[in-house]
């Protein structure tokens, strides 16, 4: 995440242009996790990567926690990757996005990279441009030119058209056939078999166009590298400020006994029984030339360390090398933490300042997709710009696109304030989406700490008794004066807390006073928050339904998005979406629609039962995709824990379940087995990613718990997981052990 340091006058600035409610140049919400990248390859730096995991890590989670107040994660590929990944080839572009999410979400270092004398594994290209492909197939000879056009279908539903590598399993079908072992090690057999032949086709293919003048050096590159050497180039080569986010490793054994292959091929690249100079050529010049350029010399550590013949390196023999090691790495790491939280903005530990980032955060994301409606946006301005007292309503069924329309209305409401004599103020919360937006105290409090701010009121005033605390905010309000009228925008009453009678609505003012319009949303039926609005409200006028998009502009959207993301569909798949929309067209349903076509390619050859129909089907058809993805037990297991718990679960508290769970375990461990029997942070990292929106974080208890957004995914996620009840009796007992403390400290 870019850091930069301010001036008092900037930050006073900053400031005021994130509490008036304006929302363009947002600066970005400080970061509360340090998550680095670890690149290694897999066999030669086991030895380290145990010991840091073992040793190191719990101690900088601990640092991170007791010190800063922040989250600590490390991703290492080589931890947890399934055979899925595996069959569609996912694990390089995983690699990448990880790459790029530590990058974005990190507060100080984000990039560790281990190097040695090993190279590591050279990867098929999993998607290549149209027209490179063909040039690949015009110097191809008979044989290779049939096998890539086996192995490679075009997609022309990306923009630019792609070659795609087909799932393994698609053609050697038992593959990932755990039900037939001997069946399934013969698929992967040949599959190896067959990616070696892959490999040397578009590499011969790609050194030939080289020599025509076709491609450039940078173009043959790309078939040849390695897997490490793209994490390098994506964690370092390309990185911004690279002295105050990443590190390099660099190790040398000397004397590596070549001769002895069970060993020596762990730690150097073999070919034909030889030393691989090829990979030795490219791993020298991106440790010894590339790397050095570009990262000072304080930000590279260097070892050199003696072979032993029994296992190359081991813990014993080299035992003074390894201490060294994970104390430095230790020190160099907690070094640039300490930076990272002092670069950040002096307000970014103000929890009001962070609230209402948060929440026009939301508005930007939630209005961005937003078309059409203009009627129902017509109606509003009247309202902010008439002469009503009373507060506004948005209602409408479940994800029928209150929110969005909400969003909207608060990101086009400064334009209808046409004085240049004003600056209108936008006070948005969404409530349920942050901690202090999900019940009526803490909701209260901050409103009105940023009117305080605002209107230049000292904030110590502020009572904590919820009576008074509701009585100070309506008269907070009277304070409003006619150059900075005021709009405030509550979404989703229905999801506030009803602790503290917050749904009989007494805290909402029902008549305004001047210069402050109110505009709420909800649902109709929960909690009866409608009918109760009704008492409070008069005018009928004030009352807006939200109906679903229609046919037309749910299209629209879905290709609003999809050209975004670089994207379209055929016409054959659009009759199928046009079916669909026909009969079921609420926003929901439509972002569901989305996340489930824009994975189509132009050869998926589409079938009634590829789009669910109703809202309810199309998230089971989603959770589905992410057990297949993420793998089904770890999936079922974590979403239980969600689903089971009353009010939300904790990060945290999420991972130690997991964690407990021998079931998950032995399924997330498939190819390596790590000292520490813990679920990777990052495996449930990857579930969230995949739930954007879905899922939100709200306070319950005083800590920050993740539960679900919309009422229709618990009720979907119950169903699935949670309808037998000696299932879910099995949940709850495991959740009510775990509370009780009934595994601290102990081994399970």
């Amino acid at each position: 995440m870019p850091e930069q340091e301010y001036t008092e006058e900037q930050e006073a600035e900053i400031l005021q242009h994130v509490f008036f409610g304006k929302l363009d140049n947002l600066p970005n919400l400080a970061s509360k996790i340090v998550r680095i990248f670890t690149s290694s390859t897999f066999t030669d730096t086991s030895m380290e990567r145990n010991s840091l995991m073992q040793h190191t890590y719990p101690k900088l989670k601990e640092y991170c926690r007791e010190k800063h107040g922040l989250e600590f994660q490390v991703v290492d590929m080589r931890w947890g990757v399934r055979d899925e990944a595996t069959d569609d080839h996912k694990t390089t572009e995983l690699c990448m996005q990880e790459i790029d999410n530590c990058q974005r979400v990190a507060v100080g270092p984000n990039f560790v990279v281990f190097l040695g004398q090993k190279y590591g594994y050279r990867p098929l290209p999993t998607k290549i441009e149209e027209d490179e492909f063909r040039m690949i197939i015009s110097v191809s000879d008979k044989e290779d030119a049939k096998l890539l056009n086996q192995w490679y279908k075009l997609d022309s539903n990306n923009l630019p058209s792609l070659f795609c590598l087909q799932t393994v399993s698609s053609i050697f079908t038992n593959f990932t056939n755990r039900a037939h072992p001997r069946l399934m090690e013969e698929d992967q057999s040949q599959w190896w078999e067959t990616m070696g032949k892959l490999n040397r086709a578009v590499r011969v293919a790609a050194f030939a166009l080289l020599q025509q003048g076709r491609f450039t050096a940078q173009d043959n590159h790309r078939y040849n590298w390695s897997v490490t050497e793209q994490e390098v180039v994506r964690g370092i080569l390309n990185a911004k400020d690279r002295e105050d986010h990443t590190l390099a490793f660099f190790r040398h054994i000397e004397n590596i006994n070549v001769s002895l292959l069970r060993h020596s091929m762990k730690f150097i690249d073999i070919a034909s029984k030889q030393v691989d100079m090829e990979a030795q050529h490219m791993l020298s010049d991106l440790r010894d030339v590339r790397v050095p350029a570009t990262l000072p010399e304080s930000s590279i550590i260097r070892y050199t360390v003696q072979w032993s013949d029994d296992d190359g390196l081991n813990k014993t023999v080299h035992a003074d090398y390894l201490k060294d090691f994970i104390e430095t790495f230790y020190r160099r790491i907690v070094e640039l933490i300490d930076r990272g939280v002092r670069k950040q903005n002096a307000f970014s530990t103000n929890r009001v300042y962070t609230e209402i980032l948060q929440q026009l955060h939301v508005v930007n994301n939630f209005s961005q997709d937003f078309q059409g409606r203009t009627d129902i946006l017509e109606r509003v301005r009247h309202y902010v710009q008439g002469s009503s007292k009373q507060p506004l309503v948005l209602w409408g069924e479940g994800g029928c696109g209150k929110s969005s329309m909400l969003a909207k209305i608060a990101s086009e409401s400064s334009s209808w304030f046409p004085s240049k004599q004003c600056t209108p103020i936008r006070l948005i919360r969404f409530l349920g989406t942050t901690p202090d937006s999900s019940s009526i105290g803490p909701l209260l409090r901050s409103v009105c700490q940023q009117l305080c701010f605002l209107y230049q009121v000292v904030d110590n005033t502020i009572p904590v008794e919820l009576s008074q605390l509701i009585n100070y905010f309506k008269r907070l309000l009277e304070k409003t004066p006619a150059d900075k009228p005021l709009c405030i925008f509550f979404d989703s009453l229905d999801q506030i807390s009803s602790a503290d009678g917050a749904h009989s609505m007494s805290w909402l003012p029902p008549t305004l006073p001047n210069y402050v319009k109110l505009m709420v949303s909800t649902l109709p039926g929960i909690f009866n928050i409608l009918n109760t609005l009704r008492n409070i409200i008069d005018s009928r006028e004030n009352f807006i339904q939200i109906k679903p998009l229609g046919e037309e502009l749910g299209k629209t959207v879905l290709k609003v998005r999809l050209y975004r993301e670089h994207r379209t569909i055929t016409d054959e798949q659009w009759a199928l979406v046009h079916e669909r929309l026909a009969e079921c067209n609420s926003p929901l349903y439509v972002k569901l629609v989305f996340d489930e076509i824009k994975l189509w390619k132009s050869y998926t050859k589409t079938q009634e039962k590829d789009l669910a129909k109703t809202v309810s089907t199309s998230i089971n058809k989603l959770l589905g995709r992410i057990e297949n993805q993420h793998g089904h037990i770890l999936v079922e297991h974590a979403l239980s824990y969600i689903t089971a718990s009353r009010s939300g679960i904790s990060e945290a508290e999420l991972e130690d379940l997991i964690s407990l769970d021998e079931t998950v375990l032995n399924d997330v461990y498939q190819y390596h087995l790590p000292p520490i029997r813990r679920i990777p942070p990052l495996l449930w990292t990857r579930i969230r990613n995949d739930l954007p929106n879905y899922l939100v974080e709200r306070e319950a208890d005083g800590v920050s718990v993740v539960c679900w957004y919309h009422r229709q995914f618990a009720e979907v996620s119950h169903e699935r997981y949670l309808a037998n009840p000696d299932t879910r009796r099995k949940y709850h007992s495991q959740m009510a052990d775990f509370f009780l403390g009934i595994w601290a400290g102990r081994p399970k």
